[in-house]
């Protein structure tokens, strides 16, 4: 099933770089563009709807937001409280 709409260029984030060249290389092998495959890999991760888990906030992990953002969390601080 395929739907007509808007296409737009989008920068995505923290994707990993050999999960994303392992897709782009399937969707070669298919016949198709990296945008193709991952529009429908969006529907179908959309249509399944499991929703967010539930758990503990115990249960986070960090996350790293890369290089220069080793002190974001003192930067934030500093903008919300003050020096």
């Amino acid at each position: 099933m395929y739907y007509l709409s808007e296409e737009m260029d989008t920068t995505i984030r923290e994707l990993d770089d050999d999960l994303y060249r392992q897709a782009k290389a399937k969707a070669a092998l298919m016949g198709i563009s990296i945008g193709r495959a991952m529009n429908e890999a969006l529907r179908k991760w959309i249509s399944e709807g499991s929703g967010p888990k539930k758990g503990s906030i115990l249960d986070l992990k960090p996350v790293r937001f890369g290089k220069g953002s080793e002190h974001l969390s003192e930067e934030i601080d500093k903008v919300l409280y003050g020096e």
